[in-house]
């Protein structure tokens, strides 16, 4: 350990924090945020969410299973940097391929660990998410923190279209048991697949593969979208559905998006999700705003205003929906945060629309809200019947 160089993070506010430098050697600036999950940090590396954000875990240990081809989210890690307590030296896991700190240098992604993690979330709750600059070279503090008030601001970043799709495509995963094309009534697990199809537009805003696996299981053959297409494109395939994934940046500053989805959704049955969900309130014409903080972690509760149900989902925003401006363009509030009462669903009055927050696809409950997906099948399949 003696033979290993230092890091530093800093913040805009001043705050410096050093520690020992693993990953990467490199100097990155973003969005300073923290996540409270306890496992999962590869599938929070390669969320495309978490483009231009460096984040710190609260979790104590972090590293301790590997890294594994399997379990990720995307083509690779999305984070601009990763901020720990402690790198575990051994990784125990029989299918893992590499230790995190070798993925992550492979990556080009610098890490940090030996510092504070507590404190760096403490500060955070308090005064908010804040620009950050962390660097593994050799930087000194001043200059980490000029970077790091020098570094473009989430607010009205478009990042969509640094993670989203080329070129439109249907879902293919390696594993066969992911396909479209898999014989009606596949069993997957306790989840059969059923015999009736349907075909679904998905936006790819910066979607985890999760996301369509699960759209699969539950009857549905899908046809992946970059952001930028238009609703011209969408509907040469003449889609029975319309599903809206998440993304990164600020759900403001992607207009081509609202614009599309203003004009799908008076057509198409849709399901959104995280920043799918801002999709549609913008599209709806109504507004979001920042949070504090965000919310990031497997641990968030949600409790449905129409049935009294509370989920543990799985979350990654930091933006959410005006509730009171939502309401006036024909929505009603379903879900709400327990923590600070912000909109976690909505539904619309009289169109076959409705979305969640949070990530359904992510099972922290570990299946609280796979029924998401069953309600969108259902719903889809009542259109195409004429019941709605």
């Amino acid at each position: 350990m003696s033979t290993r160089h230092s890091g530093v993070l800093a913040l805009e506010d001043g705050s410096i924090f050093r520690g020992l430098a693993f990953g990467a050697r490199r100097t990155v600036t973003g969005e300073a945020v923290f996540n409270t999950s306890m496992t999962g940090y590869q599938e929070v590396l390669t969320d495309p969410s978490y483009f231009g954000q460096i984040v710190t875990m609260t979790a104590v240990q972090i590293g301790n299973y590997g890294v594994t081809p399997e379990d990720e989210e995307s083509s690779g890690p999305k984070v601009a940097g990763f901020v720990v307590r402690e790198v575990s030296e051994v990784r125990s896991n029989w299918r893992s391929t590499a230790s995190l700190q070798d993925y992550l240098a492979e990556n080009n992604i610098p890490g940090l660990e030996e510092v504070d993690t507590r404190a760096i979330t403490k500060k955070l709750r308090v005064y908010g998410a804040m620009k950050a600059c962390l660097s593994t070279e050799d930087l000194s503090d001043e200059e980490a923190v000029r970077r790091a008030r020098e570094a473009e601001s989430i607010v009205g970043a478009d990042y969509v279209r640094q993670v989203t799709c080329s070129e439109p495509y249907q879902w293919r995963a390696d594993d066969p048991s992911n396909a479209p094309y898999l014989p009606k009534g596949t069993t997957f697990g306790a989840i059969k697949r059923p015999e009736r199809t349907f075909k679904v537009a998905a936006f790819d805003l910066g979607a985890k593969y999760s996301i369509f696996r699960r759209l699969v299981r539950h009857g549905f053959d899908v046809h992946v979208f970059p952001a930028f297409a238009t609703a011209e494109q969408v509907r040469e395939i003449q889609p029975d559905a319309l599903f809206l994934s998440n993304g990164p940046g600020d759900p403001e500053a992607v207009h081509y998006v609202h614009k599309t989805v203003a004009a799908l959704i008076e057509e198409l049955p849709t399901f959104g999700i995280c920043l799918g969900h801002q999709m549609i309130t913008h599209a709806l014409g109504a507004s979001t705003f920042k949070l504090k903080f965000g919310h990031r972690g497997g641990n968030q509760p949600v409790k449905n205003l129409e049935t009294g149900r509370v989920s543990i989902t799985s979350q990654n925003h930091g933006f959410a929906s005006d509730p009171k401006d939502v309401e006036k363009r024909g929505a009603i509030v379903t879900e709400i945060n327990l923590n600070d009462g912000t909109v976690e669903g909505l539904r619309h009055k009289e169109l076959p629309v409705f979305s969640v927050q949070y990530h359904p696809e992510a099972a922290p409950g570990p299946n609280d809200a796979d029924p998401l997906f069953e309600d969108f099948y259902n719903l889809v399949a009542a259109r195409a019947d004429g019941k709605i």
